[in-house]
């Protein structure tokens, strides 16, 4: 391909993403290909010969694009979005092309320096204090695994890189039941192990770790000879928005001295709203806190703000340099790399700067103000339905509820026949958690471009699948 069929080509996705974006909603939200089906329209072999684009882009849109759930689509209200607006896209065609690799402040001094100006007013957008920098991730997931190496080297006395965990007593961990997996997966990674991971009971409407029930399993650890390393705690739980209490976790963290992690992945971005800040009063006392402008912030995905109080530990964690790494004429500059689990990194600064400039913040808390009254105003349409009930109330856009037959001998089965029939039909995409044991359908609203009336759809969607049920459930 020469620059100018590029040109060409260029122009020509530009406008098929147009008009992608612009009639995505005739599309079923969740693929509805079988399994195996874009396998078997794959050649087995790699061709041996070029292959001209129009008719690669005819197999995109023929082959490609029937596998695809539309992450983008207004009715998507599974998990939560990896939203991407139109300037996050253009920023992302521009890094494409540029394509830079950012480890160093040397190998792209504006990919770094803008990192440390966007993270510092993403960190002034959500309200933390000024004692926090930071740094850009690719997933929440990478984060945490950051901060879990973190605490482990600060509890080793920072010899764990060195000499490894064996013949060291057993380091100990803890979080509730409702933080996400990736805090088990950054358990595994640290050689810390799945057993030395401990879930506190939650309580209360927030299903907040249970202060007491930490406490004694910290003091217990000790005595037993264990070595406590840190706690996670979670604002905005991905199951059903739990919400841990920060001020009750920091006390007890700094009673004994324990390093604090919180993962507000999602939730994190509603803090741009002042009023949802009290969700995670005290978060300023944390060590460390992550978010991701990749879902509610509309930044194209990947997207990760890391925010750290003490960057020499993550950098003494992290950071090797051998001598070809080394920036040798230039002092007090960043390589972010050093504060990363990987070396390469990408220019993900672009997007923040573009997306904050183009919107403003005003308009993005208008955003999330919205999907949070549109979400709390079905929440209570669906309450009034025969038929369902509500199992956790909202927290900011996520709430849960079960649809119930009293005939019904097995209400877990029913509910996940509910989701799947729902999912299958295309029309809107949910998804399914566990409460207390009980399988709950789950909905989130925070699509970029989703409308009151795209939130409220899924209201009719409800009602005409739970009639078509009763009519076929047996007597």
């Amino acid at each position: 391909m020469d620059w100018p069929e590029f040109s060409r080509w260029g122009a020509r996705i530009s406008e098929w993403a147009r008009v992608y974006h612009e009639t995505i909603r005739s599309r079923p939200v969740r693929s509805q290909v079988a399994s195996g089906d874009i396998l078997k329209a794959l050649p087995e072999s790699p061709p041996k010969l070029g292959t001209d684009m129009e008719a690669i882009f005819t197999d995109f849109e023929e082959i490609v694009m029937p596998g695809i759930t539309h992450w983008q689509h207004p009715r998507f209200f599974a998990y939560f979005p990896a939203n991407a607006t139109p300037p996050s896209m253009l920023a992302e065609f521009l890094t494409s092309i540029i394509a830079p690799q950012c480890m160093l402040w040397q190998t792209s001094p504006a990919a770094t320096e803008m990192e440390t100006r966007m993270i510092d007013w993403l960190r002034q957008s959500v309200g933390l204090a000024d004692d926090f920098s930071g740094v850009i991730q690719d997933t929440a997931s990478t984060a945490t695994l950051a901060a879990v190496l973190t605490m482990r080297e600060r509890a080793l006395n920072w010899q764990g890189n060195e000499e490894g965990l064996s013949g060291k007593r057993p380091l100990r961990n803890y979080c509730s039941c409702e933080v996400h997996t990736s805090v088990d997966r950054a358990i595994w990674i640290a050689g810390i192990g799945q057993e030395n991971l401990i879930r506190v009971p939650t309580h209360g409407s927030t299903r907040a770790m249970d202060p007491n029930a930490l406490d004694a399993n910290i003091a217990e650890d000790i005595a037993a000879g264990l070595t406590p390393a840190g706690i996670v705690a979670c604002i905005g739980g991905t199951g059903t928005g739990a919400c841990d209490n920060i001020t009750e976790v920091c006390d007890i963290a700094e009673k004994y001295g324990l390093y604090v992690h919180v993962d507000a992945a999602w939730a994190g971005a509603a803090m741009i709203c002042s009023e949802f800040r009290g969700l995670w009063n005290d978060v300023d006392r944390a060590n460390s806190v992550v978010f991701n402008p990749h879902k509610w912030l509309g930044v194209q995905f990947d997207c990760s703000a890391h925010f750290v109080k003490e960057p020499d530990d993550l950098v003494r964690t992290l950071a090797i340099n051998p001598e070809y790494l080394r920036t040798s004429d230039r002092d007090g500059v960043i390589n972010y790399s050093e504060w990363s689990i990987s070396l390469g990194r990408r220019f993900r600064a672009l997007k923040i700067w573009f997306v904050l400039r183009v919107y403003g913040l005003d308009y993005l808390k208008t955003t999330i103000r919205n999907h949070v009254e549109w979400s709390q105003q079905l929440c209570e349409m669906i309450r009034a339905e025969p038929n369902f009930e509500i199992i956790t109330e909202p927290v900011l856009s996520l709430f849960t509820f079960r649809f119930v037959l009293q005939n019904s001998s097995d209400l877990d089965s029913l509910n996940q026949s509910f989701v799947d029939r729902i999912n299958d039909q295309g029309e809107i995409y949910i998804t399914q958690t566990r409460v207390n044991g009980d399988l709950v359908i789950r909905f989130q609203a925070a699509q970029f471009e989703a409308t009151r009336d795209d939130v409220l759809y899924a209201l009719n969607v409800l009602r005409e699948m739970s009639r078509s049920m009763i009519t076929s459930e047996p007597n």
